[in-house]
């Protein structure tokens, strides 16, 4: 007898599934053909602006902005603009902290202290020295290791706290007093469309932007000044350049959905559900194994797991790909799981987005599956 099949069967980290019941009829009333600049365009980013805001929990006095490139531009945009005045620490246990950590060094050619850990692991936050700026990825989105809480950031700190939270931000908690720069996409824990991220700004982040400017040069797209001076047109729906009113208008179909579910906390919830039927699996199949170390940093959006099977671990780097790729083309080709492959230069294994627009029920119609395509690739490489 088949196995019944997932009904959405996108379980892909970036991009991730649409929301529940999406359909391309959530754009009818996208702005298109209209120019960015018109008013009714900007009415609509501003209302994007303004419900992001009431969603997350933003205080007033932070600035929040679109701007080009994803969460990697509003990253960029950020380290470039902002870092140089001070001391730093980067953080780096998975590859995109390691991206931030090559811009910091190497293509800024500034000192850093980096504080690193292996994929699975989390560095020892004590040491985190916050009289410096400190560059740190929220959720570790292709080791599936998150921080636990905002706990170990100092409220009394000098330095500036620019947080990678793209896959966090509308899945777990922030503590905004203890962030100062907030960047994620929305083609994340929404289901959104790609190309276009947010930036937040605390009140110390816009005093940095006023009182410093780094001796390199910044292109057009990452400019945050105008002058010496933060450009606040950005934070009030002015882009720096021409953005897609499709994906404003699915970002606030997304945005419409995450109230009706309960706003952030009903968000939250609907991810730690996924986490909990993810473990739940886990622990009763004894060849599968959760990639991150410690449940206390484990990741609900980004859950990577290993392959812990003694035969598995026998067979070289090559051979664990090559099995891990034929494992993924089987639920491919049986429409059951698109994108779970883990990310290419983490090891070997799956990851499976439980952010909320996940439906539990279909993860625990996949877990059948997997465990169907692995007892196949075991008969071909075992």
């Amino acid at each position: 007898m088949s196995l019944p099949k997932p009904v959405g069967p996108d379980f892909s980290s970036g991009p991730c599934a649409k929301r529940p019941g999406w359909t391309v009829a959530a754009l009818n009333n996208a702005t298109v053909g209209r120019s960015h600049r018109s008013g009714l365009c900007k009415k609509r980013i501003a209302q994007a602006l303004d419900e992001t805001r009431e969603l997350l929990g933003i205080p007033d006095d932070y600035l929040i902005g679109i701007v080009p490139g994803s969460d990697t531009g509003a990253m960029e945009m950020a380290i470039w603009n902002l870092l140089g005045a001070r001391a730093i620490d980067v953080l780096c246990w998975e590859s995109f902290s390691e991206d931030w950590k090559t811009d910091v060094i190497k293509h800024l050619g500034l000192e850093a202290t980096v504080h690193a850990a292996d994929y699975g692991q989390l560095p020892d936050l004590s040491n985190v020295n916050f009289n410096n700026d400190v560059v740190f990825v929220w959720n570790g989105t292709t080791s599936g290791v998150c921080v636990p809480n905002a706990d170990w950031i100092a409220s009394d700190r000098d330095g500036l706290t620019i947080c990678d939270a793209t896959s966090a931000v509308f899945a777990m908690d922030l503590d905004w007093s203890k962030l100062d720069v907030v960047t994620y996409s929305w083609q994340k824990a929404l289901g959104g469309e790609a190309g276009f991220g947010m930036m937040i700004l605390s009140p110390r982040a816009i005093e940095r932007l006023n009182t410093y400017m780094p001796s390199w040069p910044l292109p057009k797209l990452f400019r945050l000044r105008k002058g010496t001076q933060i450009n606040e047109g950005i934070f009030k729906g002015e882009t720096i350049n021409t953005i897609s009113m499709l994906c404003v208008e699915d970002y606030l179909d997304a945005l419409a959905w995450t109230k009706q579910n309960g706003g952030l906390a009903g968000l939250i919830e609907r991810s730690k559900n996924n986490l909990l039927a993810i473990t739940e699996w886990v622990e009763q199949t004894d060849w599968i194994d959760f990639l991150a170390d410690h449940s206390d940093y484990r990741s609900s959006t980004s859950v990577c797991l290993k392959i812990s099977a003694d035969w598995f671990q026998v067979l070289s780097q090559d051979e664990q790909t090559a099995c891990m790729k034929s494992l993924i083309r089987y639920l491919e080709d049986e429409q059951v799981a698109y994108d779970i492959n883990a990310y290419r230069s983490a090891p070997p294994g799956l990851r499976i987005w439980g952010g909320a627009t996940v439906e539990t029920s279909d993860l625990k119609l996949l877990f059948p599956w997997i465990e169907q395509a692995y007892a196949a690739v075991q008969k071909q490489f075992a």
